[in-house]
């Protein structure tokens, strides 16, 4: 065939490439939105609760995307077809018994670019996203918080029940394990935590207290109970008013007063304030920790993860790439064995380069299967070669080298 044959021939095969990403793009713009949400949830998996969400900062951003996603849904469908083109357009230039290996050449390019999408998508994508967007430090922080505030609920309910003495040692033990737990955990935070975000806290977990006192032991200490109730409304007013001081003060007097419900346990409703106090003081430290937050677009995150899904998509298709080029003799297994070192450090610079992540975990999730893959390939070539020069004996001609 002359040049312009070829030529024409590659135009062809292009030109059904793009008609088959076309129709399956077309098909997948019916499904766009739900594989959308399937490609955003590891980001949205990595995001803090109550935080669980994208946005878009245009009118038609969010029709963009599901464009995008219906585009590259053709294009990832569309590999088997992609891959017979190519096997299609070389297979002239084999020999007839090389020109047999097209139905496996097709069914393995698919299954190989299928896997590395689904090694990307299970294994790099959570990792990287909870890496980026999480700090370890906050994330124990709250952790901590999180079980702290269960106990004192459920202290809380031992009291509503009436049961002060076991409230009160829950109380005791879990300000304990927070203060144990938070020891040389808890750096100290960028910003100075707010006042008005402990002493808010404060006053709901003082109302929690009153009303829990007010089930288990209202009916005896009616009197009692409303002053306690008095002190917490002083207490709102002063903290309407910016007074964090007076407020302060009204809800430890507050406090005092629930003391009289139950004169026999003091002890126990003094631990179960000092814990609320203490809750409040970590809420406050938490929420100046995280003074930035992370808001994330469509647009950004759907190109970050496509990206990835389809670098990896190519890297696992990297031994079936060279064994091919190996079977039109363009790459020799003799010269991949002498820049193999080369090709190492191409890899990890390529990894880098891909991976948006600095850390060492998810750069050897890029780079090792990248290096395997080479490997692979490697492999593959000699193998062909062999299989070849074996050819070439059994026939009598030698082959070209």
């Amino acid at each position: 065939m002359s040049l312009m044959e070829h030529l024409s021939e590659l135009r062809g095969r292009l030109f059904k490439c793009t008609l088959a990403v076309f129709i399956l793009g077309t098909v997948s713009l019916l499904f766009a939105k739900p594989i959308f949400g399937v490609l955003m949830r590891p980001v949205l998996d990595a995001l803090p609760e109550g935080n669980r969400a994208l946005i878009y900062t245009s009118g038609i951003e969010e029709l963009n995307v599901l464009m995008k996603v219906g585009v590259y849904c053709g294009i990832f469908l569309t590999t088997p077809v992609i891959l017979w083109q190519i096997w299609g357009f070389v297979s002239p230039g084999l020999f007839p018994e090389e020109r047999r290996y097209a139905a496996p050449f097709v069914m393995f390019g698919s299954l190989a670019f299928i896997a590395g999408a689904c090694f990307c998508y299970f294994a790099v994508l959570p990792s990287m996203f909870k890496f980026l967007l999480n700090e370890e430090e906050t994330l124990a922080l709250e952790q901590r918080l999180d079980t702290a505030r269960l106990r004192a609920d459920d202290a809380l309910r031992f009291l509503r029940v009436g049961d002060a003495e076991r409230a009160g040692a829950l109380a005791k033990e879990t300000s304990a394990s927070l203060r144990a737990d938070g020891e040389g955990q808890s750096p100290a935070p960028e910003r100075a935590p707010s006042q008005s975000v402990e002493l808010k806290s404060r006053l709901a977990g003082l109302g929690k207290l009153v009303d829990a006192a007010a089930d288990g032991y209202g009916v005896q200490s009616r009197g009692v109970l409303r002053q306690a109730v008095e002190k917490k409304v002083v207490a709102v007013t002063a903290y309407a008013k910016q007074d964090y001081a007076a407020a302060s003060v009204a809800m430890d007097e507050a406090a005092s007063l629930l003391a009289g419900v139950a004169p026999t346990r003091t002890e126990e409703l003094s631990g179960l304030w000092k814990l609320e106090k203490e809750l409040s003081a970590g809420e406050a430290r938490h929420e100046a920790a995280r003074w930035t937050r992370p808001m994330l677009t469509m647009h950004e995150q759907l190109s970050l993860v496509l990206l990835l899904i389809l670098a990896f998509g190519i890297i696992f298709e990297l031994p079936l790439v060279m064994a091919l080029l190996g079977v039109v003799g363009v790459v020799q297994s003799k010269w991949l064995f002498k820049y193999q070192r080369h090709a190492f450090v191409v890899c990890l610079i390529a990894a880098a380069i891909i991976t948006p992540t600095g850390d060492v975990v998810n750069l050897s999730l890029m780079a090792g299967p990248m290096l395997l893959c080479y490997e692979l390939g490697v492999l593959l070539v000699w193998l062909v070669e062999r299989r070849r020069a074996r050819n070439a004996a059994e026939t009598g001609i030698t082959p070209v080298s």
